[in-house]
């Protein structure tokens, strides 16, 4: 990825990681357009931002991508990058709510079923340009699911099998795949309480770590921060080895009440 001179949309842009990764790209010589449901959070981050744009998305509704798209189509012709980094993350005590699914209906239109709509909106005006990105936005998760919530890491795993399907189908295109796997950030995601987790890594050292990467390693696949790589190859342990780290990591959280 050309981490410069590119038109970059960011999905879920006014807060954590997105927002993060928006103000990132713009010092670096890029045109970005933040998009996400809140308008006011949007203006704050416009506001903070001289240059920057925005535009108000619901990522769980169709309707709403496909004249998005449109929109964003018309707007920024030469956009050609594309960063899906919105999502929710919500606790589930499945014993306790057998039947309510809002929780997964929500979970699973804005982490799956938004990237992919809105990837397949989108790549008509990708293969236009000279050479374009898609950053999809898994999670270390994906590799050892968090128990506490099912559906996100659930989601999260889905991210990572799409993104490899559609890297292997765009090969002969001029569209790269890039997968973005996060470890635990202190964003707000689960609320305010893990901004200041000292357990999470620091959102500007993920950030800052992410843009050396991608400097560092233009070709690269997957964008993995040295926080996350006990997660995303916990499997090449061995089966007793990962079952014993799986109980661990999910024995050290609360329950779901």
């Amino acid at each position: 990825m050309n981490i410069s001179g590119n038109t970059i949309l960011i999905t879920g842009g006014g807060s954590g990681i997105g927002r993060s990764l928006a103000e990132a790209f713009q010092k670096l010589g890029n045109n970005v357009i933040i998009a996400g449901r809140r308008q006011q959070v949007l203006d704050e981050t416009v506001a903070a931002n001289p240059g920057m744009q925005a535009a108000v998305l619901d990522i769980e509704s169709l309707d709403s991508i496909r004249s998005f798209a449109d929109m964003v189509t018309e707007k920024y012709p030469k956009l050609n990058v594309v960063i899906h980094n919105a999502g929710i993350m919500r606790p589930e005590n499945l014993l306790a709510q057998p039947g309510d699914l809002a929780i997964v209906d929500a979970t699973l239109a804005t982490n799956l079923l938004g990237p992919i709509r809105l990837t397949s909106a989108l790549l008509p005006l990708l293969e236009k340009q000279p050479k374009a990105t898609i950053m999809t936005v898994s999670s270390g998760l994906a590799y050892i699911p968090l128990a506490l919530t099912p559906t996100y890491c659930a989601t999260k795993a889905a991210i990572h099998s799409y993104s490899q399907s559609l890297r292997y189908q765009l090969k002969s295109t001029n569209i790269e795949v890039i997968e973005l796997v996060p470890p635990y950030v202190q964003t707000e995601l689960m609320g305010s309480a893990q901004a200041a987790d000292p357990r999470a890594m620091p959102l500007k050292e993920f950030i800052d770590e992410v843009i050396a990467i991608l400097k560092e390693k233009p070709d690269v696949t997957e964008v993995l921060v040295e926080r996350v790589k006990p997660l995303r190859f916990a499997e090449l342990n061995g089966v007793e080895k990962y079952e014993a780290f799986f109980k661990t990591f999910n024995d050290a959280v609360p329950a779901p009440h």
